[in-house]
């Protein structure tokens, strides 16, 4: 399978500096129950506003549920559906937009389920798996589709699933699949003491 670490200027953590999210995936390989409680359990633990825990899950998996997991499917732009095809789980992250406790507007709902979605994307760097995270999606579509709540912002649908080889993907993603990851410099997104000074 394609490794891909990142280049940092100091080593990380090894599943910080080899996660990263691949497109091509095993439609043939099912991801074991044990192991969704596993992500589902990552995002849980993860840190929230008054531990509010305003994120939601929709899982859709094709092996156990293949209608849910088509319509998941259809919700994807359709340059998404090309590749994400191949993921065996479609899951769609949601922020409760009011807190539980008291019903107030909660405009940390999506931070906190951005933190909760990387720590599930982190838990399947850690069991082997790979994780993609998708903004291209029909949020209505979702919606209406999967009878979401009317207070609830979907935020991204992340295709999980075993890695495949690059050569699996259509032509027009295989380059992607395959070139050196790419990051800014520190300096230009990280400033000490006040904006736009890097560290000396």
């Amino acid at each position: 399978m394609q490794a891909k670490p990142a280049l940092s200027a100091v080593p990380l953590h090894e599943l910080i500096q080899n996660r990263w999210s691949p497109r091509a995936f095993a439609p043939d390989k099912a991801v074991q129950p044990d192991a969704v409680t596993a992500l589902l359990e990552a995002a849980r633990w993860a840190p929230s506003c008054f531990n509010d825990q305003p994120w939601r899950y929709l899982v859709c998996d094709s092996f156990r549920d293949r209608p849910a997991w088509e319509k998941m499917l259809s919700c994807l732009a359709e340059k998404n559906q090309a590749w994400a095809k191949n993921a065996p789980l479609l899951i769609l992250s949601i922020a409760m937009q009011h807190f539980g406790h008291n019903g107030n507007p909660n405009r940390w709902a999506s931070y906190d389920t951005g933190a909760a979605s990387l720590s599930l994307c982190l838990q399947a760097q850690a069991l082997g798996l790979a994780a993609h995270q998708m903004g291209g999606f029909d949020a209505d579509r979702c919606r209406a589709l999967f009878n979401l709540p009317e207070a609830c912002t979907p935020m991204a649908v992340l295709a999980v699933g075993y890695q495949a080889e690059a050569d699996s993907l259509p032509e027009d993603f295989r380059t992607g699949e395959t070139a050196e990851r790419q990051r800014a410099a520190l300096a230009e997104k990280f400033f000490f003491s006040e904006w736009g000074k890097a560290e000396n």
